[in-house]
């Protein structure tokens, strides 16, 4: 089928008066852009243009327990043993290559996300972590390293590894603490095991814990989801993040005919509102954080100059000019057939880059304004200026409009959302989409 989730118009003034939730924007180019690229190209080659030497590595799982209704990612129910050791295996093979092609190379922040990692047996997640140690050359005891985990997972023994290895982040997908509501999206799940995992992951002395909850599930009310929220709160969790429910194509909940726009903007505000008062900051739409989290003697990773390296069937990776990955797919049938074909490849396969995205220019410009605009950091002209050597409103006048509706306001130097504005984040971020990249997520054949 082909992937369209686009609103019909670029016309911020238009779009306001529609719903807020039309596509979920996350990254810039998405995913969904990305095509073969012929002919392939030489990874040492792409990667001895860039600065090395502030790295984030990714590495991704692509099991999962179960598949939940509204999830879009690249993973799977997870397949019998001996497939996921031949995955472990082959993301070996996959890291000694990529490692050789990086050479001198130093890396200032870790995760390790799917799916669902640990879903992993101890050893593989042992394993796992080696790889990113031991091949990779990645001090996880002196960077901050992340760990995806679910309640039914996440058990004593996986956790202690973990924070014995330097993991310092946890991240647990809750989405509700009401029974019934994490039921109507397909997914197995106690609100009482969910509190004996975080009360464990407390125990376990991570030093941030973030819970991701989901507003506008099917038989959700304000104060249901309020209820969540403060069950949330009561594990004093690091950061929260607030996600508006989506139902993307192929997925579970994509065979529905229900409309999703009822109660999810009055969720979000209220979740704001409470999270504020409760001495949140706000990071962007989604993310809200404790003032204190942020570690100012830890390395710093800046997503707008430094890359990220990706291992895994499903992974991408960034540098200034080419975000590149496996092929994305949706339906267990494709997954499953892009895991078996990633098994498979030769060693020396890995030393080349056959599917991507190049970046012009004005595609790393509004990756940039992107990136800076819709995060708390905001977007500066000077930082603008030195980076595409012009001048931002003279490249993209319609930055005007935010200010004219009130979704930005301009401080000095810096164009920042208002509380309107970050509330309609995904909008905003759409409409600075290029033409070029609309195109190819409205031609993609999603699988």
């Amino acid at each position: 089928m082909t992937y369209s989730s686009s609103p019909p118009t670029n016309k911020l003034s238009q779009l306001l008066t529609a719903s807020p939730y039309q596509t979920y924007v996350y990254s810039y180019p998405h995913k969904t852009a990305y095509r073969p690229l012929n002919p392939p190209i030489k990874l040492s080659d792409v990667w001895s243009r860039e600065n090395r030497d502030a790295l984030f590595l990714y590495i991704h799982i692509p099991f999962c327990e179960m598949r939940c209704g509204f999830c879009n990612l690249f993973t799977m129910v997870q397949k019998d043993e001996d497939f996921v050791s031949q995955y472990v295996n082959t993301l070996k093979r996959q890291s000694q290559r990529v490692k050789q092609a990086l050479g001198e190379s130093k890396f200032t922040r870790f995760a390790l996300g799917g799916g669902t990692p640990t879903r992993l047996s101890l050893g593989r997640l042992k394993a796992v972590l080696d790889i990113a140690e031991n091949t990779m050359d990645a001090d996880l005891q002196a960077i901050p390293g992340s760990v995806e985990v679910s309640p039914e997972t996440a058990t004593e023994d996986k956790l202690n590894l973990l924070r014995d290895r330097g993991i310092d982040r946890i991240s647990i997908g809750v989405q509700s603490f009401i029974d019934a509501e994490v039921l109507a999206i397909q997914r197995r799940q106690q609100a009482t095991q969910v509190q004996a995992t975080l009360t464990s992951i407390k125990d376990a002395g991570f030093p941030t814990l973030n819970i991701d909850l989901i507003y506008g599930l099917p038989g959700q009310t304000i104060d249901t989801w309020l209820y969540s929220l403060h069950q949330a709160l009561s594990f004093q969790p690091e950061e929260i993040y607030l996600y508006p429910l989506y139902v993307r194509p192929l997925t579970g909940m994509d065979c529905t005919n229900k409309e999703w726009d009822d109660i999810r903007l009055a969720c979000y505000r209220e979740g704001r509102n409470l999270l504020l008062a409760q001495g949140y900051q706000q990071i962007s739409m989604r993310m809200f954080q404790k003032p204190s989290t942020t570690d100012i003697s830890a390395p710093i990773y800046c997503c707008q100059a430094d890359g990220m390296v990706g291992l895994g069937c499903g992974a991408r990776s960034y540098t200034k000019q080419l975000h590149y990955a496996s092929e994305y797919a949706v339906g267990a049938k494709s997954i499953e057939s892009l895991l078996q074909a990633y098994l498979n490849m030769p060693t020396d396969s890995f030393d080349y880059i056959d599917y991507g995205f190049t970046l012009d220019t004005e595609d790393r410009q509004r990756r940039y304004i992107l990136i800076s605009l819709l995060s708390d950091e905001g977007l500066s002209f000077k930082q603008y200026r030195q980076n595409f050597t012009t001048e931002l409103f003279t490249d993209y006048p319609e930055l005007t409009e935010l200010l004219a509706l009130k979704l930005a306001t301009k401080d000095g130097d810096t164009i920042s959302l208002t509380e309107l504005g970050i509330e309609r984040s995904d909008i905003i971020g759409y409409c600075f989409f290029s033409n070029r990249v609309r195109q190819l997520m409205t031609e993609y054949e999603l699988k």
